[in-house]
């Protein structure tokens, strides 16, 4: 049924006599209760809140005294009473409302700062099943929600940052808050308990194991608004989801200006596709440009996987992202600031490399603290016309596959070892994609092409002019391996890689023609595996 306005005039100015502090992120709250008791707003409060504002000197009625019910059930039953909805959903102005206040000795609440549990908090430290049930606030959305909704009478203060205006503002309009910051704050308000209840709703889900929730939310907390987003005239923001993962949501931006849509963009591709490399085996580096590699090597230092990738596509590493899998130091850093780059992103950085990289005002260095995690699981959302599209991270990796051989020919062990490192890295390159590996390096990447035989040429293509740019006799695909993302519909593609210079092949087959494929290959001399998996990426 539906609620009829009865469109009561909202004032613009509203006097704060009464306040309610109930609070889990005491950042602040001494300083803006104090404050608030320094125009002489009345405090009313909770639990651990009320007894630090307390401990400070300051004068605060209990919880139970506007009540006149004590917290009971360990705190879970403090608020949810009709004397502080009453006072928090009155409309001052309605006769009716009037009369019920003080028909039941129901006291305005003027201002309501409540932020919630920490849920979020609680889950990414690895907490069980009950000790996140019983971070999920109620009282604290309850009231958040009652005070948003009757913005016209009430200041709703959900997030510290918040603090210094409301106090500002009290001073300059000698107690009372102005319309136009209640709504703000009453927004903000809302999109806290949705984004709240969001992270509740998906963290049940996966806990019980539902993968398709009939309902789904996602919310995030904006990290910064930017300048636009892909192109000038598209408006954009950064937001941090709930997800503790190392990457360029979570890294320390050292210097550098700020980030833009698409450095964020590409800079989480290359860390990604880094971060398949673990730092335990090889000094390992990915250049990124439009979020497709142009360049991914191992090598015996930082510095010597640095121009190894460089040398596959140096014209596209230009205003590129390079990504580290271990400590930037001195060697690599003064290699990667002769030509422009965008962002450096790493796990750590010697203090040398900081010194080197300083040099260089405008460039971007993110510190990250480790690397993420290829095999762990996430949900990642991708909007359409009208939907979203919600599916698991790509958590595969080659390391884990059973992988079959289907030629006459086994690879050899170098081969073996080129092809992991290829289908490691298709992986991480847009669709169709071809990538031509030697030596623990790549020598030619085909990506994004509606073919799968013209991301092969492309790639060849690639590296003879890079063959060409560095004065080499023949291009690095003579003697290399080649990795399909995808199963090679027709022989050709598979054919084009053969004319390249490719001696081994890796692809997750399942194609109606597997067995022509495998025969052309056999006939080509080459050595084919299967792993069974593919790596669309779109």
């Amino acid at each position: 049924m539906a609620v009829v306005s009865k469109r009561i005039p909202v004032p613009d100015l509203v006097p704060v006599r009464r306040a309610l502090l109930s609070v889990s992120d005491k950042t602040g709250l001494i300083e803006f209760a104090t404050a608030l008791a320094g125009l002489g707003v009345e405090l009313v409060s909770t639990g651990g809140t009320r007894k630090t504002l307390a401990d400070a000197g300051l004068k605060v009625l209990d919880i139970s005294e506007v009540t006149g019910f004590p917290e009971i059930m360990d705190g879970r039953v403090k608020t949810l009473h009709p004397a502080v909805h009453g006072g928090l959903l009155a409309i001052r102005d309605d006769a009716e409302h009037a009369a019920a206040m003080k028909e039941h000795g129901i006291t305005g609440i003027d201002l309501v700062c409540v932020n919630l549990y920490p849920f979020e908090e609680t889950v990414a430290s690895g907490a069980d099943f009950a000790l996140a049930i019983e971070n999920i606030d109620i009282g604290g959305p309850a009231m958040t929600r009652a005070a948003a909704k009757n913005h016209a009478y009430v200041t709703m203060v959900s997030d510290p940052a918040d603090y210094a205006e409301v106090i500002e503002a009290l001073g300059e309009h000698e107690g009372q808050v102005p319309l136009a910051l209640r709504k703000r704050l009453a927004q903000k308000a809302f999109a806290r308990t949705a984004a709240y209840d969001a992270a509740v709703s998906n963290w049940f889900a996966a806990s019980i194991g539902e993968d398709a929730p009939a309902h789904v939310a996602f919310g995030g907390r904006l990290a910064s608004v930017m300048r636009y987003g892909e192109n000038p005239h598209q408006k954009a923001a950064f937001y941090l989801t709930p997800e503790r993962r190392f990457g360029v949501a979570t890294a320390r931006q050292v210097q550098g200006k700020e980030l833009s849509y698409n450095n964020i963009n590409d800079t989480d591709a290359a860390f990604e596709l880094v971060s398949e490399f673990d730092p335990g085996v090889s000094p390992a580096v990915a250049i990124i440009k439009h979020a497709n590699p142009c360049g991914v090597a191992t090598g015996a230092s930082l510095k010597d996987a640095y121009l190894k990738a460089l040398a596959c596509d140096p014209v596209s590493a230009f205003g590129g992202i390079v990504a580290l899998n271990s400590k930037l130091d001195a060697a690599a850093a003064e290699e990667i600031v002769k030509i422009f780059t965008e962002v450096i992103i790493a796990p750590e950085a010697s203090d040398e490399a900081l010194a080197i990289v300083a040099a260089k005002k405008n460039l971007r260095l993110l510190i990250t603290g480790g690397l993420a995690d290829p095999r762990a699981g996430a949900r990642i959302v991708k909007s359409v016309a009208g939907g979203l599209l919600v599916q698991d991270r790509d958590t595969g990796t080659v390391e884990d596959l059973d992988l079959k051989v289907v030629t006459k020919r086994a690879p050899t062990e170098q081969e073996m070892a080129d092809l992991k490192f290829a289908f490691r890295v298709a992986k991480h390159v847009k669709s169709n994609a071809i990538v031509y590996v030697r030596e623990g390096a790549t020598a030619g990447i085909g990506a994004g092409q509606m073919s799968r035989i013209d991301s092969a040429r492309i790639a060849a293509r690639k590296a003879e002019d890079a063959a060409e740019a560095a004065g080499a006799a023949r291009p690095n695909t003579i003697g290399s391996v080649v990795a399909s993302d995808a199963f090679f519909p027709f022989a050709d593609g598979l054919l084009a890689a053969a004319a390249a210079g490719a001696t081994a092949v890796i692809q997750p087959g399942g194609s109606m023609r597997d067995a022509e494929v495998i025969a052309a290959a056999d006939e080509a001399g080459l050595a084919m595996v299967f792993t069974g998996m593919r790596h669309f990426r779109h």
